[in-house]
């Protein structure tokens, strides 16, 4: 019963669930990016550079026979997966930077200065009075 109710704590502490509900959220956010990388940023930048579909650029190693495929080195695709992790990296950023910025700063309380400090403050401004 020990080990169920240990996991009952895990499961609903703040951390794991807001872990859990961020990597949702991050997965569908992917998906978005990805297609606006595919969809939208990279055909005017395959144009620019003399229409270029970078998902296509590939090198054959070895050429297919009748029994084997072609070996192939798509360079391409990893280009593509590199445009999108910049993406997607640079778009966290930005939501991360955007809710740090709305929240309220917290105010910190000064330190209260060490005993020996009060205790010589103290005799300072008895000296004073003198």
């Amino acid at each position: 019963m020990g080990l169920l109710k240990e996991f009952k704590e895990f499961a609903v502490k703040g951390n794991a669930v807001d872990m859990a509900v961020g990597i949702i959220i991050g997965a569908a956010f992917g998906k978005i990016v990805s297609s606006l990388v595919a969809d939208v940023i990279m055909p005017p930048i395959g144009v620019l550079i003399g229409g270029v579909d970078f998902t296509a650029l590939a090198v054959t190693l070895k050429a297919a026979t009748a029994t084997a495929p072609a070996v192939v080195l798509s360079y391409g695709k990893f280009i593509q997966a590199v445009v999108d992790f910049t993406i997607v990296a640079f778009a966290i950023f930005l939501l991360v930077k955007g809710i740090n910025s709305m929240r309220k700063p917290e105010v910190k309380a000064d330190p209260e200065p060490p005993k020996e400090q009060v205790l010589l403050t103290e005799i300072r401004d008895l000296l004073k009075k003198r």
